[in-house]
């Protein structure tokens, strides 16, 4: 799975470089589905990298999981989501030596709720590096309900909490980790804008 290319037009969207490795420094890496490709190549530009990483993937329905265990990282754990690696993530974070770099790799709903834990964590936000890959699908917080649904790809879409049908905001939340959505028929209940792809 290649990067992916974002379009400049939303400036509040943080930048997915492609992962460099830091050497000596000591490495946490989180990925999911297609980021474990990240991590591969990230791997193969410093071997030594490996000695020194505590790896967490969420294979999220890729076969990816033998490939990347078999890198020979200090530590390797799958979850099957964010949610259930969540403790494990915090608890890494909590231990992570002074120059710690943090990877991240895959959707960008995994980037932002990890970098939001690594910040309130106390990470530098300079020790964090990120590159996209997969699905454009957005991670979505209704503005009126609060609620999170994740994999959102069409605009407009219906909130999976309040039900309310939602429009997309381009306006990325670095403390939520999310886009927001807003009711696109409240001035005029019931007519709705027809329903596209959304755009990376």
């Amino acid at each position: 799975m290649p990067r992916t290319a974002f379009t400049p037009s939303i400036t509040s969207r943080p930048t997915y470089a492609p992962l460099r490795p830091h050497p000596a420094a000591p490495a946490l890496m989180l990925a999911d589905a297609d980021g474990a490709e990240a991590l591969m190549e990230l791997a193969a530009a410093d071997p030594a990298l490996m000695a020194r990483a505590h790896v967490i993937y969420i294979p999220a329905g890729a076969a990816h999981g033998p490939g990347l265990r078999a890198l020979g990282s200090a530590m390797y754990h799958e979850a099957p989501s964010f949610a259930a690696a969540t403790e494990r993530f915090r608890k890494a974070l909590t231990d992570a030596r002074m120059g710690t770099q943090l990877y991240l790799a895959g959707t960008e709903g995994l980037i932002g709720q990890a970098t939001a834990e690594a910040l309130a964590a106390g990470l530098p936000a300079d020790a964090i590096q990120a590159e996209h890959r997969g699905t454009i699908a957005r991670r979505m917080q209704c503005v009126h309900c609060k609620g999170m649904t994740e994999d959102v790809t069409t605009d407009p879409f219906t909130c999976a909490h309040c039900g309310l049908v939602l429009f997309v905001r381009d306006h990325f939340s670095r403390r939520l980790g999310a886009f927001q959505g807003v009711c696109v028929d409240a001035e005029t209940p019931g007519i709705l804008p027809e329903t596209q792809e959304i755009r990376a």
